[in-house]
């Protein structure tokens, strides 16, 4: 297989559908990158920024939106039978105002597609740089752990604090990130308004794909 070029987020990318459960999950039959992180972490617009596009995943003013696992195509093969691979944008975890309902259905979903999933390649845990990581991204962190599922850590938002800061949360998240067996000890610094780090998480994407 020859290596991917990032060239191919330039190409065609599309939504494919929404899963509520796990009965409407896509056919496994190409590679997936899963994202994770708290409501409000800028989960969707690191993936418009990621993949070049405005409007693809959802962005809103209302944390908590994205309830579903949500699927988007990347890229055709040759053949343009497949895609390339498929990119699952989580439901956003650790919303307080959702209901403990909601909340409960929310984690049995996630988990259950974490550990479920044979061609889920690499997950990416985002974690908002003006709040480092909290109990709740723990609490992903060690179920991703416990799936055996293969995580970078993203930090989003790195326009938005100074340096120093920035440098402090760093350690710190990187520190937290070397008690958790999957996760890749590298961090990924981004900011989806700036652009900041896109191209370096798409390379990290692309890798994780060829795996």
């Amino acid at each position: 297989m020859e290596p991917l070029h990032p060239k191919l987020f330039s190409g065609p990318i599309s939504f494919l559908k929404s899963a509520p459960e796990l009965q409407f999950l896509p056919d496994a039959d190409v590679p997936e990158i899963a994202f994770a992180g708290r409501s409000n972490v800028g989960k969707s617009s690191l993936i418009n920024a990621l993949c070049g596009r405005n409007g693809l995943a959802r962005t809103s003013n209302t944390p908590g939106r994205t309830q579903e696992l949500n699927f988007f195509d990347i890229g055709p093969t040759n053949d343009g039978r497949k895609p390339v691979f498929r990119i699952c944008d989580m439901p956003g975890y650790g919303y307080a105002k959702a209901p403990p309902k909601t909340v409960k259905k929310w984690r049995f979903l996630i988990n259950d597609y974490l550990r479920g999933r044979a061609v889920l390649k690499r997950s990416f845990v985002l974690i908002d740089s003006r709040h480092g990581i909290k109990p709740v991204d723990e609490e992903v962190m060690t179920m991703l752990d416990d799936a055996a599922v293969s995580y970078r850590i993203v930090m989003t938002k790195t326009d938005k604090v100074k340096s120093a800061e920035l440098e402090a949360t760093k350690a710190k998240v990187a520190e937290m990130a070397k008690k958790h067996p999957a996760a890749h000890p590298e961090l990924i610094l981004t900011s989806s308004e700036k652009k900041l780090g896109i191209d370096e998480l798409r390379s990290a994407v692309l890798d994780a794909v060829q795996i």
